[in-house]
């Protein structure tokens, strides 16, 4: 262990926070965080470049995320903390891990803010033409940055109400299309498999290319164990979110995207068009089933806005309780940390000003940065589980209430998997350049976490 690594008891990092969140809360916010913009906006271009063998795609990536949920409930049910793993990377392996993953976690999350506000605020102009953009995504902005600011009970209503819509959205998409493929939903015909025939349309490339939409598709499960810091029973709410992990993304990814690709002909301009749930009502030609979807879809994009935004609040608050970042970011007034809510608001707000001021360089730029964000926090997960389980067992077995299944195969298994994934990355010439801007902003965190570490260390 390095000798600069701070040891924060777990209570200690979310003292002034307050415990909100109830365990329906935390519940529902397990259930219907797996359920993210990703799958319904995203899976559109993976089925068109993988065709139906974009199910493959997303049950190889849905088990690395499984092993990195189980790595990740592991040590938050240990440790329970607000900073989720950018704490456990500092425990694990030193305060420059911890300010690396932490910080390219929060820009990853405020710039999704932005990115989920305009997909929102486009779904609303298609309803309301001649209103401007910008104008719905200050909204939405002010209404969950007010939310988030009031209490984090109000997060938790917010997301339990949203998980509650996405889930029976999904749930009813689920049966009415396996009535459809069965042949017993009246008024439609059985497709059998007409539309599975081309598995591999596109070949090797083309599954790749869906591979990687349904990795980066899986983002923001996280949420779940930083929520957990703030609710009545950290340990048994992240040990149950993990424990149901499994079923949750086979039923509504794996099943959803068997669903689709059987209903609807891959190479359909509507799959990518309207969005592939959208375009398998259409297909059933149930009359409104496409709009209701839209609606769904507006929910799941308003429900990632509210969730990053605590997130990204939540891991800010954290760096600067571990002297990794502004002190004033750390200020908490009535059990909220505000000042990191209205900071991550206002950065998520000014992607938005930049996607109008500067489409064609700044904004591109500051997406190709995120695009692997994921990959690198995913990595300090299974780095930390490595060295944090062999303490555990050492020091306090006790708190290994969740354990890493056939630990340390499955955990160097998942390692391995995520360097293929960036060897994927750097064959594909789109995603590669989202590769190399990544590795320079994490090198560069790296080294200004280094840097302070070494100042730490020296200042004694």
């Amino acid at each position: 262990m390095p000798s600069t690594t701070v040891e924060t008891p777990p209570q200690q990092d979310g003292a002034s926070l307050s415990h909100g969140l109830k365990q329906r809360h935390l519940s529902m916010i397990a259930l219907g965080g797996v359920i993210g913009a990703g799958l319904f906006v995203g899976s559109g271009a993976g089925i068109a470049a993988a065709g139906p063998s974009i199910v493959v795609a997303y049950a190889l990536s849905g088990l690395l995320v499984m092993l990195v949920m189980r790595m990740l409930g592991e040590m938050s049910a240990a440790y329970p903390s607000s900073g989720s793993f950018s704490a456990h990377a500092e425990r694990a392996i030193g305060p420059w891990a911890g300010f690396t993953a932490g910080w390219s976690f929060w820009v990853l999350l405020c710039t999704a803010v932005g990115l989920e506000g305009i997909g929102a605020a486009k779904i609303v102009t298609g309803w309301l033409p001649g209103t401007p953009e910008w104008a719905w995504v200050a909204l939405f902005m002010v209404v969950f940055c007010g939310a988030n600011l009031a209490a984090v009970k109000n997060f938790g209503e917010f997301e339990f109400w949203f998980a509650a819509l996405k889930v029976g959205a999904i749930s009813l998409f689920l049966v009415l299309g396996g009535l459809a493929i069965f042949g017993v939903l009246p008024g439609t015909d059985a497709p059998g498999t007409s539309n599975l025939t081309d598995f591999l349309p596109n070949g090797g490339e083309g599954l790749i290319i869906g591979l990687l939409a349904s990795v980066f598709a899986y983002g923001g499960m996280e949420t779940v164990t930083i929520a957990a810091a703030e609710s009545e029973n950290p340990v048994k709410g992240v040990a149950s979110a993990v424990r149901t992990a499994m079923w949750r993304i086979a039923l509504f990814y794996i099943g959803s995207m068997a669903v689709i690709v059987t209903l609807v002909p891959w190479d359909s301009a509507a799959v990518v068009e309207k969005g592939p749930y959208v375009a398998a009502l259409d297909e059933l030609g149930i009359p409104g089933a496409g709009q209701l979807m839209n609606v769904v879809v507006l929910v799941a994009l308003l429900s990632a806005m509210n969730a990053n935004i605590y997130g990204s609040s939540r891991i800010a608050y954290s760096l600067v309780q571990r002297g990794q970042g502004p002190q004033a970011l750390g200020r908490v007034s009535a059990g909220v940390p505000r000042v990191a809510v209205l900071a991550s608001s206002v950065f998520g707000f000014a992607c938005v000003l930049l996607s109008y001021w500067r489409p064609d360089d700044v904004f591109p730029w500051l997406l190709n940065m995120i695009g692997a964000v994921i990959l690198v926090v995913w990595i300090f997960i299974a780095v930390s589980q490595l060295r944090l389980r062999a303490r555990l067992e050492r020091e306090a077995p006790e708190k290994l209430t969740v354990r890493m299944w056939a630990f340390p195969v499955l955990t160097w298994v998942a390692l391995a998997g995520m360097v293929a994934i960036f060897v994927l990355m750097a064959r594909e010439p789109d995603t590669r350049v989202q590769l190399y801007s990544t590795g320079a902003m994490t090198l560069f965190l790296a080294a200004t976490g280094y840097a302070w570490q070494r100042m730490r260390a020296a200042k004694g």
